[in-house]
Parts: structure tokens; sequence; C-alpha cells
């Protein structure tokens, strides 16, 4: 499948009234008429999307007498869900790097409040704000029932 062939693949499942159509003829082969039964909108609306899906070669079209029956093709969706499983794949390995490599710096890496080497000053945490390993400052106030 071309790239050509799995962007058509994909515009023709970003509409919704598609994407139902695919969903009926899942169920089995059906003709114009009994697609577009099942919406609200018109039956020259239903066969613009038909042309689209069949354009993307998600279905395919025969004609029987004068009914034109539409059937759901499968190797489109098998080309768009194997480009999606090798970006998952992609994806898994740079998260197992990313976790190996924190593993490896262990505990005593830079913490969390500690500044990247070209952070400005500015942008680092106030010295008085409290950290996990640090308590919060003692506030006006304040009062601890146990010390009374």
């Amino acid at each position: 499948m071309t790239t050509d062939r799995l962007s058509s693949t994909f515009a023709a499942l970003a509409d919704p009234t598609r994407r139902e159509i695919l969903t009926l003829l899942a169920r089995g082969e059906a003709t114009v008429g009994e697609i577009a039964a099942q919406f609200t909108i018109s039956l020259p609306a239903i066969s613009r999307h038909l042309r689209v899906l069949e354009h993307a070669g998600l279905i395919t079209r025969t004609r029987d007498a004068q009914w034109r029956r539409n059937r759901l093709q499968a190797e489109p969706f098998d080309a768009a869900i194997s480009w999606m499983q090798e970006r998952t794949r992609t994806w898994h390995d740079r998260l197992d790097r990313l976790d190996a490599h924190l593993h490896r710096r262990g505990p005593d890496g830079p913490g969390p409040d500690t500044p990247a080497p070209d952070t400005p000053a500015s942008c680092t945490p106030a010295s008085d704000t409290p950290t996990p390993d640090t308590p919060a400052p003692d506030r006006a106030g304040d009062h601890d029932e146990r010390t009374h």
C-alpha cells in the first residue's frame, strides 16, 4: 500500500458517517437503498460517501441486475493497522530506552528540583518551597496542639 492509498484510507475513516457505513457493511453486503435507510441524510449523500469508501478501497461495489451491492474489503484496514503497529513499536522502543536510561542514572541523578544546566536561576524553585525531603516552613498562626 502506498502512502497515497494509506492517506485515502485514513481520510475516508475520518468521517463518522462513513465509519458507520463500514460498521453496517461489516455485518454483510448491502444495497445503497438498504444503507440509506439507516440514515437521515439523502440518497445522493450516501452515494457520495460510498464513492469515497470505494476510492479508498474500503468497499467494492458490484452490480446485480438493477441492484448495486456494496461489500467491505479488509486489505486497506490491514495496511492501516500495520502502519499504526509500526508506530506503536517505535514509541514502545523509545520509551523502553528512556526507562533504561533513567534506571542507569539511578537515584543519585539530578532530582526534580535540580534545574537543567542551561536553566536561568530565575526559573529555579524558591528556597522556601517544601520538597518531599524538607518540611514546610512554619507559618505565623499555625499551632501544633501537642506542644501546648
